[in-house]
């Protein structure tokens, strides 16, 4: 397989994995509603940082240019995406956690 054809199934294969957690994101909100848990509390914090990451990381490869911004950029979108995930986490271990904290908002 030449190099091109590699990286051409790798992006594809990211892409996939976006539209994919997207969906699972779609199902996830309505079932931590209903079924409000630390499952469901540590994966929507596990999926809401990973589609943040990415997100993040698409506005970086957009619009970041110089091999040193970028490189800064990462690594500043990769600290963020751990401290977002260590945040989320501290809150699910100290605090009601995400679903509850969604249902008592939806509650107001």
């Amino acid at each position: 397989m030449f190099p091109s054809a590699v990286g051409s199934r790798a992006a594809s294969l990211h892409w996939t994995g976006e539209r994919a957690l997207s969906v699972l994101l779609l199902g996830m909100v309505p079932a931590a509603y209903m079924y409000p848990g630390p499952v469901l509390d540590y994966s929507m914090a596990a999926a809401l940082t990973l589609h943040g990451h990415w997100g993040l990381g698409q506005v970086v490869t957009d619009y970041v240019h110089g091999d040193l911004n970028i490189k800064l950029a990462n690594a500043g979108l990769f600290a963020v995406s751990a401290v977002t995930f260590a945040g989320l986490s501290y809150f699910n271990y100290q605090d009601v956690g995400i679903c509850k904290a969604v249902a008592l908002l939806w509650g107001l």
